[in-house]
């Protein structure tokens, strides 16, 4: 029988987009069976303006959930993003990060101009506020890099979310003071090339997460994603990093709270 783990993080999920329909009691039974994975912590995501409210109000709830403000790079139908609103909403006691903002090349198509702009306003607002950035980043690894150095002058830090590209870029956001974080993708079958990424980050700059209700890791492929599952990935993510799972939860435990020191441990 696998050991439990306890003191887990889930640096990055979206509480407030996991369909709840296999917890008849709600959203307090989720937060139950997740208790019981050992999760301690959770970090709940925005990625709109207009959810935030509800992203929020799970942060007030629960002492153990903290949140973020942001707009997501795909999500061009939210309202515009303004670096004095994000600074504003930012003051909430509740709220440790600026984000979820980045570039993403992959799947948006044609002008990605609106995309840049409104990283450099996240950018400036992680600046003004001095809290870390939470980056969304995929085919863009050089506008990506570059804008946080141009504009982020040396003052912003940050993660690397749902990691999946190079160790070049890896190497070049740690540089900059960013944190690498891995989700159940490094689990797939096809991501030989990640699993060796992971295997050479040092441990000090590593985070884990699920991104659920997405990317359910295995062996949960084709089920819903959800924060209790990030015990599959620290596993994993020790397993290639040759540690003992309890050392390496603890490792990524304490980074997360060096980096999001704004959040306090319940």
């Amino acid at each position: 029988m696998t050991a439990a783990l306890t003191g887990l993080v889930d640096s990055h999920c979206h509480l407030d987009r996991i369909d709840l329909k296999d917890y008849p009691k709600g959203l307090p039974q989720l937060m139950d069976a997740t208790a019981a994975a050992g999760v301690s912590h959770m970090l709940c995501i925005g990625v709109d303006l207009e959810s935030f409210p509800t992203v929020k109000a799970l942060a007030e709830k629960y002492p153990h959930v903290h949140c973020t403000v942001g707009v997501h790079p795909l999500y061009r139908e939210s309202r515009s993003t303004h670096c004095a609103e994000l600074v504003e909403l930012a003051q909430h006691p509740r709220v440790v990060a600026i984000g979820e903002t980045g570039l993403d090349y992959f799947y948006a198509k044609g002008d990605t101009g609106w995309q840049r702009n409104s990283f450099a306003e996240h950018i400036a607002a992680a600046r003004e506020t001095r809290l870390p950035l939470v980056i969304h980043t995929r085919d863009a690894r050089e506008d990506t890099i570059s804008m946080l150095r141009d504009l982020g002058g040396g003052k912003v830090r940050g993660v690397m979310h749902c990691f999946t590209e190079d160790l070049n870029m890896a190497e070049q956001a740690m540089e900059l003071g960013f944190y690498i974080s891995i989700s159940g993708i490094v689990t797939f079958a096809n991501a030989e090339s990640l699993r060796e990424v992971v295997r050479a980050l040092p441990v000090e700059r590593l985070l884990i997460e699920t991104d659920a209700p997405w990317l359910a890791p295995v062996p949960h492929r084709g089920k819903q994603n959800e924060p209790r599952f990030v015990a599959d990935v620290a596993r994993f993510v020790a397993d290639l990093k040759q540690l003992p799972a309890t050392e390496l939860v603890a490792i990524t435990r304490n980074n997360f709270f060096s980096l999001f020191n704004k959040a306090k441990p319940v």
